[in-house]
């Protein structure tokens, strides 16, 4: 099967209900926009696409802040706030613990994934909190950002696009099966 007729036969199966296209962005709050820009444009590749400086009434309280987009290849951002009153950083940061499975996860492909490696590697990042693992369906790179939020570098395998044929026709009956307390693997790739 080549790529084509599978991503065609998911597609509508996936988005039968939807006119959700892509992800527009996911905003973070940061407490230094220039280190931020530097990990995302600098060793990740992602370009600085724009910067929106604001004001308005947030939560009852007027406020100021820097909103910057780092854009995505399919014309979706990542985006970043700096509040200028460091009392207001606390009241709208996500807490990240190191040890959650909370993260972002963008696909790249794998001279992307070991040029970010090696660049992160080159800034002073220690290469043993650069994690690799195999999901089998995708090999994965892990880094902590400078907000420490956790960041997926994720690049399909060959048997990707098969997987996820597989897990779309089932993913209802899996998640059923599970929640009633079957906890058996599907992910024979591994």
């Amino acid at each position: 099967m080549t790529q084509a007729p599978a991503q065609q036969k998911r597609a509508p199966v996936r988005l039968a209900n939807s006119n959700i296209s892509r992800l527009h962005h996911k905003a973070y709050v940061t407490d230094d926009q220039e280190a931020t820009r530097h990990f995302y444009e600098d060793l990740v590749g992602l370009p600085l696409v724009a910067t929106w400086c604001e004001r308005e009434n947030l939560r009852g309280k007027e406020r100021s802040y820097c909103h910057t987009f780092f854009g995505l290849t399919e014309g979706g951002a990542l985006a970043f706030f700096q509040m200028a009153d460091p009392k207001d950083k606390e009241q709208f940061r996500h807490k990240t613990d190191p040890m959650t499975l909370d993260h972002i996860a963008l696909n790249v492909d794998e001279p992307t994934q070991m040029a970010i490696r090696q660049r992160l590697i080159e800034d002073g990042y220690d290469p043993a909190t650069i994690r690799i693992h195999d999901h089998g369906y995708c090999v994965s790179l892990y880094t902590i950002d400078p907000n420490g939020i956790i960041v997926e570098f994720a690049r399909d395998t060959a048997s990707f696009d098969e997987m996820a044929d597989k897990r779309c026709v089932d993913a209802h009956s899996e998640l059923k099966r599970w929640l009633a307390g079957d906890y058996t693997p599907n992910n024979t790739l591994r």
